[in-house]
This record gives structure tokens, C-alpha cells and sequence, in this order.
């Protein structure tokens, strides 16, 4: 915790040049507010339209703005704000470093284990199609929050922003992105909002996958489906059933995995997925 604290204040002190310019609003109460890598903040106030942070703008949901933190953001403070009427109002997120564990995962012999030249070149083909989602422009965001439950009978999430270590000797290693659910082989997942399916398709490491965009820069992400239900550019309606469980691709068993990235950042889908009153909030 001292090396913690220590980084800290030096952040704070780097911050300094970046501070609110002269003449701008800040809430009453505390103006900064921590969050780890991954999470997500609001800020709800009457009025409010549009929301700032890192550079970036966007409109506000219902007077209220979502602040989505990756699960890779360096650790520091990063200013964000909020507009209606009248001047904009600032304020800080503190961000500090996960304590996620790292996980040890057998892969066993699949070819996602040891991919071959040509899975690597398969592999970088399925990212140019995949970086085209990031490069999307935002448009009206289709959903309200909560957001569904992608199955039924849900289990509990599993391994979010988990460091996984495979290989023979444990050298390749990725921070896990979403969440796990363990569910049987041949349950249907549906979706968790509606909006439109921009991939359906095989994908070498995440096997039957598909990705939506439900506007305001929200895509989610559901992978090693067993049979896809879905087309690419079809729009779908919250629970239509977008696909079926199964192990395909890095999988070392039958499970969903669902992402989500909100304005590009990767965040725990069950920000968004439980109450919104409980997620950490801005004093006002």
C-alpha cells in the first residue's frame, strides 16, 4: 500500500498542468472521486447534456454521464466534465491499478495453444475486421440501463480483468476483457440490448463470435457460441436470441464470454448490468 500511496501523489502532482481552466464550476462536496482500471462512474445532475473526458465528448443518458474507465488506463487522474446550461463543470477521477489475479489455464492441445503460422496470419485478417467496430461512428445510443441478462439462470461472472498465463512454459499471457459464464452446451444467449450486429462469423481465438452496436459507442461482445442465430448488419431487439452455447475457439470448456466497451474503454459488463444507482457517482 506505501508504493501504491506513493504513486499516487506523484500522479496527483503530474496532474497539476492539466487542471480546470480559470473561471470553471466545480461540484460542491468532493471533487475527486478513485476507480479502479475497468470500472465505470457517473455523474448525474438536472440538465445535463453532454459529457467530456480524455478529449472525447458525448451526450449525456437521461441527464446523467457514464464515464467508462479501460481496463488498461494508466493509473492517475484523468479530468472529466459535464455541460447543460450555463459553464462547464469539471472534476477528477483518481485511477488506481487493479488488484485482479493471474490465473494459470491449461489450453490442453487445441490449435489456439500453439497456433501456426497460417492461424497467425488468420488471426490478423480477424483483427482488421474487428478493428472496423472501433472505428465505427457513434450514433443514438438503443439501450437504457440496465441492460438485459445475455441467458437465463445466470451463473456468477467469472474472471474479469484476470491476468491468464498459457503456454508450455506460462510466456503468453492477456488481461481477460469480459466476464465468463459457465452454462450448458445448447443455451440460448440473447441480446442485451437492441441494436445492430456488425460481426456474426468464426473467429480463431474467439471462436462463433458476435459483436453489436448499440449507438453512444456501447459494443458488446458474445463468443465461442456453439451455432450462430444471427447475420451480420441484421437488427436484433434486446433478448433475441443471438446465438448457442458451445467451446469454440480458446475455450477450455462450454461458456459464453461477454464484453462490452463503452467509448472505446473495456469495462466489467456488470456495470452495466445491475442497478445504475449503485454505481460509484460524482457527488453532485
Amino acid at each position: 500500500m506505501g508504493a501504491l500511496k506513493r504513486g499516487f501523489l506523484a500522479a496527483i502532482g503530474a496532474f497539476a498542468a492539466s487542471a480546470p481552466p480559470a473561471g470553471a464550476i466545480l461540484p460542491e462536496g468532493p471533487t475527486r472521486i478513485e476507480v479502479v482500471q475497468g470500472a465505470l462512474v457517473r455523474w448525474s445532475a438536472p440538465a445535463t447534456k453532454r459529457c467530456g473526458m480524455g478529449g472525447r465528448s458525448w451526450p449525456a443518458l437521461h441527464e446523467t454521464c457514464y464515464y467508462p474507465i479501460d481496463l488498461l488506463q494508466k493509473p492517475g487522474l484523468v479530468r472529466i466534465s459535464r455541460s447543460g446550461v450555463g459553464p462547464a463543470t469539471f472534476a477528477q477521477l483518481a485511477v488506481i491499478a487493479s488488484s485482479y489475479p493471474t490465473r494459470d489455464i491449461d489450453l490442453g492441445d487445441i490449435p489456439q495453444a500453439h497456433p501456426s503460422p497460417a492461424d497467425l496470419r488468420r488471426n490478423a485478417r480477424d483483427q482488421a475486421v474487428v478493428a472496423k467496430i472501433w472505428a465505427r461512428r457513434e450514433g443514438p445510443a438503443q439501450f437504457a440501463l440496465p441492460l438485459g441478462p445475455p441467458a437465463a439462470s445466470l451463473p456468477e461472472a467469472r474472471d474479469f480483468g484476470a491476468k491468464w498465463k498459457w503456454g508450455d512454459d506460462l510466456g503468453s499471457s492477456e488481461e481477460h476483457s469480459g466476464v465468463d459464464y459457465a452454462l450448458a452446451v445448447g443455451s440460448p444467449v440473447v441480446a442485451v440490448a437492441d441494436g445492430t450486429v456488425v460481426v456474426a462469423e468464426d473467429l480463431f481465438y474467439t471462436g462463433n463470435a458476435v459483436f453489436i452496436d448499440h449507438g453512444d459507442g456501447l459494443i458488446s461482445m458474445y463468443f465461442h457460441f456453439a451455432e450462430l442465430k444471427v447475420q451480420p448488419g441484421q437488427e436484433v431487439k434486446k433478448g433475441e436470441v443471438l446465438g448457442l452455447v458451445g467451446s469454440t475457439g480458446r475455450a477450455t470448456g462450454p461458456h459464453l464470454h461477454l464484453g462490452v466497451r463503452w467509448h472505446g474503454a473495456r469495462i466489467d459488463p456488470q456495470f452495466l448490468l445491475g442497478d445504475p444507482a449503485k454505481i460509484p457517482a460524482v457527488a453532485p
